[in-house]
């Protein structure tokens, strides 16, 4: 937990396997009296070109298991998210060897600049609201490079 500008913030990395998170995504929620629209679940997605950004007030899981988990321990698909693509894996490599595989140096530093983005895009989430974040981060998603 901490504080950004007047705001008390907390991230949270579930210790479990990504499948399994939605649990402790939910008792992490229950103990600070958060309700679902209070989150905001940020993931890779294979469907986004890499470093592109995409920011919702919620939806389906788009097959990513580790959303899935996060919508039905909740019991709800309005989970605000913040989608970062990744891309999709070249052909014949296991999609989940591919998001579990490290990043070179290059990719570190090509990504840098998404997660800058990111977070500008969760610093207005904070200051303006869900919909002044959204019309910012989509409209300014163009990959870096």
């Amino acid at each position: 937990m901490g504080c950004v500008g007047d705001y008390r913030v907390g991230l949270f990395v579930p210790l479990t396997f990504m499948n399994l998170s939605g649990g402790a995504v939910r008792e992490a929620a229950t103990r600070l009296g958060l309700a679902p629209a209070d989150l905001l679940l940020i993931h890779d997605d294979l469907d986004l070109e890499p470093g592109r950004l995409r920011m919702r007030p919620g939806g389906g899981s788009g097959g990513h298991r580790g959303v899935e988990s996060v919508i039905l321990a909740l019991g709800t698909e309005d989970i605000p998210r913040l989608r970062v693509g990744i891309g999709r894996p070249p052909a014949g490599v296991d999609p989940a060897d591919f998001v579990l595989a490290p990043m070179s140096e290059e990719e570190v530093g090509f990504y840098r600049s998404a997660v800058e983005r990111a977070v500008q895009g969760c610093a207005l989430l904070l200051e303006r609201g869900l919909d002044v974040a959204m019309g910012w981060v989509n409209a300014a998603n163009a990959p870096p490079g």
